[in-house]
């Protein structure tokens, strides 16, 4: 099924969604690694502020290129979301609705996004030129020392993403592994 859904995603919106469903997100949503993940767990850690307002948010992996003149930014294709696996269960508890990444997720994070009604899309991952064109608007709002890992700010339209964990306790990849028989 094919989904056309505003920014921000809220626990209602991610509740309509279901593993397998192709959606197209319009908004804004904040791109984030590893090290601006790991800054951002410091932060929690000491009970200080964040730079972001995580309620509501998705949060893209993704490290832009440089942006070709006259475009807001460059390749943007999806990263490894597993290496954010030990900071988005804290996340999604503090009201983060939406990941998007590429790859399998641990028992831990599937979890969270059950508890928090929450939602887990992957992007087309060798497609970041393509992706890169639904992208509107790019601006660095935090950890600009970081470079292509600085926390940015993006307006997309429909940016396409398939649903691959659902807050019903979905997981694409272990249904299309059964079946496929996909060992």
């Amino acid at each position: 099924m094919k989904i056309h859904m505003e920014l921000p995603i809220t626990a209602e919106k991610a509740d309509r969604v279901h593993a397998g469903d192709f959606v197209y997100l319009s908004g804004q949503m904040y791109v984030a690694r590893d090290a601006a993940h790991k800054r951002l767990m410091e932060l929690i850690e000491k009970k200080e502020q964040l730079p972001i307002d995580i309620k509501d948010c998705t949060i893209y992996y993704m490290g832009p290129s440089p942006a070709r003149e006259g475009r807001p930014i460059g390749s943007a294709g999806p990263t490894t979301a597993s290496r954010m696996d030990k900071y988005a269960p804290t996340l999604l508890d503090l009201g983060e609705k939406a990941m998007v990444g590429k790859g399998k997720r641990t028992k831990e994070v599937l979890d969270a996004v059950v508890r928090n009604h929450a939602v887990y899309f992957a992007a087309i991952g060798g497609a970041g030129a393509l992706l890169s064109q639904c992208i509107r608007k790019s601006e660095i709002i935090a950890y600009e020392d970081l470079g292509a890992e600085a926390i940015r700010l993006i307006t997309v339209e429909d940016f396409p993403v398939i649903v691959v964990a659902d807050d019903h306790g979905n997981n694409l990849y272990a249904t299309a592994q059964q079946e496929y028989q996909i060992s």
